[in-house]
């Protein structure tokens, strides 16, 4: 399989699971790459919430893939992915493979505890300041 090829796949799988597990889990509470999230120093450089400051987990992924050209009628060329230590089937077709590792993160804001509010970000930036001498 050509690099581009393997790269846009790559590319395409990541987003498409990353769509579905944001529409499955829509009415959980919990974001899937939330739009909100920045790196804060103060925090080490943990991602946040920008709208109240709650941690956003950093999910990562370390699979094994194999990219196949295969030979075979019903099959289609394509990326796999394995588990660890996972073997293959005895078949005989034919095919080209190569195995790589993708390594990616997703970030996930986890829902709270039903009752529970999440705590207000400390209004002290330069704009909240101005903001709020704009209202007095």
């Amino acid at each position: 399989m050509e690099l581009e090829r393997f790269v846009r796949e790559t590319v395409q799988a990541i987003i498409k699971g990353v769509r579905a597990a944001q529409e499955a889990n829509a009415d959980t509470g919990a974001q899937i790459n939330p739009a909100d999230a920045t790196f804060r120093k103060d925090q080490g450089m943990r991602l946040v919430s920008k709208s109240d400051g709650t941690l956003i987990e950093e999910l990562a992924f370390d699979v094994a893939v194999v990219a196949s050209d295969e030979s075979e009628r019903e099959g289609s060329a394509g990326i796999r992915v394995y588990g660890v230590g996972a073997g293959g089937s005895g078949s005989s077709m034919q095919s080209n493979t190569s195995e790589s590792r993708i390594r990616f993160c997703v970030p996930l804001r986890l829902p709270t505890h039903p009752g529970t509010t999440r705590p207000q970000p400390a209004r002290n930036s330069v704009a909240d300041i101005q903001a709020a001498k704009r209202r007095q």
